[in-house]
C-alpha cells in the first residue's frame, strides 16, 4: 500500500509546543511510585511488547523476536511472584510482517484461556498482510493454527488489532481493512481504510464480517475496553476533509452503535500520523486517551465517560509540553486514569512517562519510567494493572534492541 506519512507525524518536530504545566497540575493528585525494573525473560533483537492482565490480576507479557533464516517467532511469559515465567513460543515462521507500530498481542479469555495475533504477509506488496488469530485453552501450552477473520482474499493491509472476550470461548476482534484501498491502487474503488469487525466462535472460524467504519485513519491502533454495556473501541476517524480525530463504537444491546468522536480536536491533517487512541474501563466509567496535534500544538489528551462512552467531558492535558504521543490508560478504583506517553527531552532522547489524572482535571507529577527515544524504534510502550501495581514494557533502540519490563505501586486510591 503507498502512502504518504508526514515527517512530522512520526516525529513531529514541527509542531509547536506550549508549556506543558497548567492548572490541573497538583500534589493532592497521587503519583505511582518509582518504576523498579524487572529482568526481562526476552531474547536479544526482541521489539514489539505488548501487555494483558487477567481476571486473577497475572500479568502477560508478549513479544517478537527474531528467529534463524529470516523467521520470527511471538512469545509469551507470565509474572508470577515479581518474575518472568519461563518464555513459551505462540507462534514461530517466515513471511511475517514485523512492523514498529502494527504489533502482535495477546488476549486473556475467562478460565485462563487466551488468544493471541500476529500478521502474515499476503503478497508482494509492502502493506499487503493478513491478520493470524490464534487460540490456547490450556493456558498457552499449545495453540491452534492461525484463523484469518477476513474473508476477501485482498493482499491488503489488515492489522492494527484489537482482540477481547466476546462471551463463552468465542472471541472478539476489530482491525484496519485495507481492500478498498487497494482495488482504489487497481483503478476501482475510493481508496478508503475501513474498520471491520468479526467474532470467532468457539470451534475456532470467524463469523460474518461487520463494517464499523466505512472511512477511517489508515495506520493508527485500535483500542479497545469493556464496559458494563458492553465492547467499546477507539480509533482515528478520517473525515472527507481529512480531520483525523479520535473516534468510539460501542456495541450495546447487540447491536453497534454509529462512530462518534470522544472530543472534536479538530486536526486536519492530510497524512496518517501513526499514533492510535487507547481506551480502558471500570463498570460504566470509561478513560480514552490520545495524541494530537490540532492548532499546530502536540498534545496528549484524556476524557473521561460515566455512561459507559455514551457521552465524554472535555478533555484533560496530560503530557509535559513536548510529547511524541504513543499512549496507553488504565482506570483506577478511584476513577482516576493512569496515562504512559512518551515525552521528548531534546534532540531524538525521550522518556518513558506516566501520570495519574483526576476526572475534574487534577494531576500528579509525572513519574519517568525509563529513558528512551522519539525515534520510531523506540516503539510504543504499554501498561497493565495488577492489584494495586502497574506493570510497564517498553522497546529499548539498539543493535540488538530488546524489551524491558517495570512496576510500580500505584498510589492513593488503586
Amino acid at each position: 500500500m503507498r502512502r504518504v506519512l508526514l515527517a512530522c507525524a512520526l516525529a513531529l518536530p514541527g509542531l509547536a509546543s506550549c508549556g506543558g504545566g497548567d492548572a490541573g497540575s497538583s500534589s493532592a493528585v497521587p503519583a505511582p511510585g518509582e518504576p523498579g525494573e524487572i529482568p526481562s525473560p526476552v531474547a536479544p533483537g526482541s521489539a514489539q511488547p505488548s501487555l494483558a492482565a487477567g481476571d486473577d490480576g497475572r500479568v502477560y507479557l508478549s513479544w517478537t523476536e527474531p528467529g534463524p533464516d529470516s523467521t520470527h517467532a511471538l512469545r509469551f511469559s507470565v509474572l508470577e511472584d515479581g518474575r518472568w515465567s519461563a518464555p513459551r513460543t505462540i507462534a514461530a515462521g517466515r513471511g511475517w510482517f514485523v512492523n514498529w507500530a502494527d504489533f502482535p498481542s495477546l488476549a486473556v479469555l475467562p478460565g485462563g484461556r487466551l488468544a493471541a495475533h500476529w500478521l502474515q504477509r499476503s503478497g508482494e506488496g509492502r502493506y499487503a498482510y493478513d491478520v493470524r488469530i490464534t487460540r490456547s485453552s490450556d493456558g498457552g501450552a499449545t495453540w491452534t493454527p492461525g484463523v484469518v477473520p477476513h474473508a476477501d482474499g485482498v493482499a491488503a493491509e489488515h492489522g492494527f488489532v484489537s482482540l477481547w472476550a466476546a462471551g463463552g470461548d468465542s472471541v472478539g476482534a476489530v482491525w484496519l481493512d485495507g481492500r478498498k484501498y487497494v482495488a482504489a491502487e487497481d483503478g476501482h474503488g475510493d481508496g478508503e481504510t475501513m474498520l471491520m469487525h468479526a467474532t470467532l466462535a468457539p470451534g475456532g472460524g470467524p463469523g460474518a464480517e461487520r463494517e464499523l467504519d466505512a472511512r477511517i485513519c489508515d495506520c493508527c491502533q485500535t483500542g479497545y475496553a469493556a464496559t458494563s454495556a458492553g465492547p467499546l473501541v477507539v480509533y482515528r476517524g478520517r473525515s472527507p476533509d481529512e480531520v483525523r480525530d479520535v473516534y468510539v463504537v460501542r456495541r450495546v444491546d447487540g447491536r453497534w452503535t454509529e462512530p462518534k468522536p470522544v472530543h472534536a480536536d479538530g486536526w486536519k491533517i492530510p497524512a496518517c500520523p501513526v499514533n492510535g487512541p487507547q481506551a480502558a474501563a471500570r463498570g460504566e466509567r470509561v478513560a480514552v486517551a490520545w495524541f494530537t496535534g490540532a492548532r499546530d500544538t502536540a498534545r496528549v489528551q484524556v476524557a473521561f465517560s460515566d455512561d459507559a462512552g455514551a457521552t465524554f467531558g472535555l478533555p484533560v492535558r496530560v503530557d509535559d509540553g513536548d510529547p511524541a504521543g504513543r499512549v496507553d490508560v488504565e482506570l483506577l478504583d478511584d476513577g482516576h486514569a493512569l496515562v504512559s506517553w512518551i515525552e521528548r527531552t531534546g534532540g531524538a532522547a525521550a522518556e518513558v512517562r506516566v501520570r495519574r489524572i483526576a476526572p475534574g482535571g487534577k494531576r500528579s507529577a509525572p513519574v519517568t519510567v525509563a529513558s528512551s527515544s522519539g525515534e520510531r524504534a523506540s516503539g510504543f510502550p504499554r501498561m497493565a494493572r495488577s492489584g494495586g501495581e502497574v506493570v510497564f514494557a517498553w522497546t529499548e533502540p539498539g543493535d540488538p534492541s530488546t524489551v524491558r519490563t517495570a512496576r510500580a505501586t500505584l498510589g492513593g486510591g488503586r
